[in-house]
């Protein structure tokens, strides 16, 4: 059974599959917990621990999980110097892609005689967990999940499954903190901008890709941008397991000629290029005036005349007078 998974997974290009037992993930409960306590949970995380332990409660007949990496690194994209839009989301909503993929492998395990959902990213499991545990990659030390042949340059889905699968855990939690894969490679917290990620701890809540998809920000954060307008990939290009990441060999994630333009085109974009564009890709459910703002400011940072991005946005304006005074 798994043999044959595996199979037609590859005939979709994902070669990158792991298997272990559908169970509760209690050894998480007293990591979560302390990061609650330390206010290190934010708004986009689950509040209750115990959906973010329990599959079962996704399938309670749940033998097995599928964990499955989706490649989405594209040579092409790097041919143009960064406009401040991460890597990830200069293709196709990856929600979206994964999702399809998901439910053409759930038809397939629902040929073989058996039930099976799939899940992508807006769910509360532990994702990198599990595709760790599953052999998928290491977890490294900038918190990202680590493969052999695509680098972190790799989106995550599971799907649970009523076929029971022979596997087994193949990491343990503990060894997390030893990251035994990185050595003594500290590349990605000198890269850090924000230092998210250091010796001592990991804040979630600094990360300058998170800054960039909130929608209030400060003054401390506006400067902290550094020119980015959604997301960040400053550990993921300091990370030597990344200098030989291949290419995706999915089409859906090819990249995008209009998400290379220059910052000015979104700080002036309207609905009608928002929804024709920006909606379809992986930073488009944040909406149209996070990502104005942000390119506003990565202008401003340039020294470029912002007043004519005024408009009928009170949010937007809020901001351009705020960079303005400075």
């Amino acid at each position: 059974m798994r043999q044959k998974i595996e199979v037609f997974c590859k005939s979709k290009g994902l070669d990158t599959i792991g298997f272990i037992p559908c169970r509760r993930l209690d050894e998480l409960k007293t990591f979560y917990h302390i990061r609650q306590v330390l206010g290190l949970q934010n708004e986009f995380e689950e509040s209750d621990h115990e959906k973010r332990i329990n599959p079962l409660s996704y399938m309670i007949e749940g033998k097995t999980i599928i964990a499955i990496a989706f490649p989405y690194y594209d040579l092409k994209g790097q041919e143009t110097s960064s406009n401040g839009f991460s890597i990830y989301t200069q293709r196709q909503d990856y929600h979206r892609v994964v999702k399809h993929y998901l439910n053409e492998i759930c038809t397939y395990i629902q040929s073989l005689g058996g039930q099976a959902i799939g899940l992508v990213d807006s769910n509360a499991l532990p994702e990198r967990y599990i595709a760790y545990l599953a052999g998928i990659g290491f977890i490294g030390r900038n918190n990202m999940i680590i493969t052999k042949k695509y680098g972190s340059y790799v989106f995550l889905g599971e799907i649970i499954t009523d076929l029971e699968i022979s596997c087994k855990d193949q990491r343990r939690f503990e060894e997390i903190s030893e990251y035994a894969e990185c050595g003594s490679c500290e590349r990605c917290l000198g890269a850090c901008p924000t230092r998210s990620i250091n010796k001592a701890s990991i804040n979630p809540n600094i990360c300058l890709s998170y800054i960039t998809q909130k929608k209030a920000i400060n003054e401390k954060e506006i400067k902290l941008l550094k020119g980015n307008v959604f997301g960040c990939d400053f550990c993921q290009l300091g990370c030597p397991y990344n200098e030989e990441a291949l290419d995706s060999p999915l089409e859906p994630f090819q990249t995008l000629a209009y998400m290379q333009e220059e910052a000015r085109v979104y700080a002036e974009m309207d609905n009608a290029y928002f929804k024709e564009k920006i909606n379809s890709t992986s930073c488009g459910w944040r909406g149209k005036n996070v990502i104005r703002r942000n390119a506003i400011i990565r202008l401003a940072r340039e020294g470029s005349d912002i007043q004519k991005f005024k408009g009928d946005s009170p949010y937007i304006n809020d901001y351009i007078g705020q960079l303005s005074k400075k």
